[in-house]
């Protein structure tokens, strides 16, 4: 599969420096006619899953850094979010459809990145994210 764009770079711990990586991805998105809801959906997952990044796994140091890979194909888009953090384990992530847990704010970002994505997944330590979208296909889940 060929390759539209393809990148990937180190940002400061910096919720503006997310918003810039983030307009960079969607952009090329628009770029390349995927459609409107597709990449509506793409930037709500990756505003998520930076701001996770930024305020859960490099809890705000601002000595920290996140790693973002972007590789656009035709018809599919993957983005690799690490931080510099401990990690976590997806398990541990109380359910936030689970009526004890309706009035608390955890976990609503994975929710919501799982529900927008394709694929979704953690490396063992919980400090890399990868998702995927395919182009015009709605999440089975």
């Amino acid at each position: 599969m060929a390759h539209i764009a393809q990148f990937d770079v180190w940002i400061p711990n910096d919720t503006a420096e997310a918003r810039e990586v983030q307009e960079r991805i969607v952009s090329l998105m628009e770029q390349n006619a995927w459609p409107m809801r597709d990449c509506f959906g793409v930037r709500l997952a990756l505003e998520e899953a930076l701001v996770n990044a930024i305020k859960h796994g490099n809890r705000m140091e601002p000595d920290k850094k996140v790693y973002v890979a972007c590789e656009l194909s035709i018809d599919e888009i993957t983005v690799v979010i690490e931080d510099q953090g401990e990690g976590f384990r997806l398990t541990e992530v109380p359910d936030p459809t689970d009526d004890d847990n309706l009035e608390k704010p955890g976990g609503r970002g994975i929710m919501l990145i799982r529900s927008l994505m394709n694929g979704f997944s953690y490396n063992d330590k919980g400090n890399r994210l990868t998702m995927t979208k395919k182009l015009g296909v709605a999440n089975e889940e």
